[in-house]
């Protein structure tokens, strides 16, 4: 493996190139009271929900339109100084830090729904949009948008990191569901990939190449995604079993019978106990699953069935329904808030948060191991998966000033993403190359390809000014 695991090498090296006055008198020149320097300000946009420790930027540009974003990098440009694309700030792999200096743009502004095309099952937003508000803005049509990282991200943050979440196994993910974008690319040209018809034979793909690029090759101004009929009928339930072992061999089994479930979610024992206290709920403390069925009443009915059936064969009981819209967001607002509940249940803490994915055929043999390791490393941890398309989530809590317990977090992180690579998966499901996943990039895709995508780098962005620091060294 090429992710080191000692203690020095645990921090991000910090490279930082000189921001030149210049370049801050002519932001400023160009952006007034939408250009700040201000140590709070800054050092907003300097974090995110990583565990890492890094200056801030040195000034932030919050961008109203597409041209504010393409002036703010040309200008950057000119004296070769780092963009860092900014969001809401969720990301967890350190995207968004600025270990090489420069400036913060901040898209959160730029957050209209530009066009609904109901009748072809399309949308067109701005960078800044996020999830939530985007569902919100087209419930009328009788669609909704079903990516659902969790977090309410941004769709720009969203597309540049590939992510997926908790539908993925029904719908997919950003790969499968952003048709078009329109980019900034590092010498301050606007571009567009794509366009809104399903399918093209048009050249290279490059809405695929931006998309899970994490801001490297381009900013993300507009993207145009895939919308979906809001099902006829949805109902969820949560099922507790004996054991990790007996709910992941129910998803295992559902999956490969071809049930088409939309949602099922894996909490572990300790996740469990720290959602109810955090959330004021009452669930059995046992390992859990959370799933979640669309359709017509009748196959929403069949599906639930047949799961259930499968659950009681492994041991699978209280099989709890929610079937109206307040049950089930009750239900899904306590997943989507574990880890924060986590992080309260150690005050102080930061989180070093996995997300390996394994075909789900061994999706059993790499959680179970894993589990028995992170039980005997003695860290307080927490457990949740999208098991369904065989990804899952071990949140390691560290006191983040003891260099012992970052030192065992990491040993434990090192040891599953080896055994997920050895299995056939990937050292990151849904979150992101960023700081953390340099080195294992290199076991996973081999230093071939590593090298493709750094010539890949080169050509769009000869002076490294996009995002500098991630995905791999230059």
């Amino acid at each position: 493996m090429n992710a080191p695991t000692a203690v020095s090498h645990l921090v991000p090296e910090f490279h930082p190139r000189p921001v030149p006055q210049a370049l801050l008198d002519a932001l400023a020149q160009r952006f007034g009271a939408q250009c700040s320097t201000a140590a709070a300000i800054r050092e907003q946009h300097g974090r995110d929900e990583s565990s890492f420790q890094v200056p801030p930027p040195a000034a932030v540009v919050f961008a109203e339109s597409t041209q504010d974003v393409a002036d703010a990098v040309a200008l950057a440009a000119q004296q070769e100084v780092p963009v860092i694309p900014f969001g809401v700030g969720s990301s967890l792999e350190g995207h968004l830090l600025a270990v090489q200096g420069g400036i913060s743009i901040d898209v959160s502004r730029m957050n209209k729904v530009l066009a609904v095309n109901a009748e072809d099952l399309t949308v067109t937003v701005q960078a800044g949009v996020t999830r939530k508000q985007l569902n919100e803005e087209i419930k009328s049509t009788g669609l909704f948008f079903p990516i659902d990282p969790g977090a309410d991200a941004t769709i720009g943050g969203m597309s540049a990191t590939r992510a997926s979440g908790t539908n993925a196994v029904r719908y997919g993910t950003m790969r499968e569901n952003v048709l078009a974008l329109e980019v900034v690319t590092a010498s301050g040209e606007t571009i567009r990939t794509g366009t809104r018809a399903r399918k093209s034979a048009a050249g290279y793909d490059l809405t695929r190449l931006m998309v899970g690029s994490e801001g490297t090759l381009g900013i993300i101004t507009e993207v145009t995604l895939r919308l979906y009929p809001i099902p006829e009928a949805i109902s969820a339930a949560v099922c507790s079993f004996p054991s990790i072992e007996a709910a992941v061999r129910t998803v295992i089994q559902v999956i490969q019978l071809g049930v088409p479930i939309a949602r099922v979610e894996l909490i572990d024992a300790n996740t469990v106990r720290m959602v109810n206290k955090h959330s004021k709920l009452s669930l059995r403390e046992e390992p859990m699953l959370l799933m979640e069925f669309h359709g017509s009443p009748a196959s929403v009915k069949e599906q639930a069935e047949t799961v259930q059936e499968i659950a009681g064969e492994h041991g699978g009981n209280a099989f709890e329904w929610a079937t109206t819209p307040e049950e089930r967001t009750r239900l899904w607002t306590a997943r989507h808030n574990a880890y924060f509940a986590a992080i309260q249940s150690r005050p102080g803490c930061r989180a070093i948060s996995t997300d390996t994915c394994v075909p789900i055929s061994r999706l059993a043999d790499c959680l179970l191991d894993s589990v028995a390791e992170a039980d005997a490393g003695g860290l307080p941890y927490f457990l949740v998966g999208h098991v369904g398309d065989g990804n899952f989530h071990f949140g390691y809590l560290l006191d983040p000033d003891d260099p012992r317990e970052r030192q065992v977090a990491e040993e434990l992180n090192h040891k599953l993403v080896a055994r997920a690579l050895a299995l056939g998966g990937t050292c990151t499901g849904e979150h992101g190359v960023g700081l953390h996943k340099m080195g294992f990039l290199v076991d996973e895709a081999g230093a071939g390809t590593v090298d493709m995508m750094r010539t890949i780098k080169r050509a769009l962005d000869p002076k490294n000014i996009l995002n500098p620091g991630k995905i791999f060294s230059l």
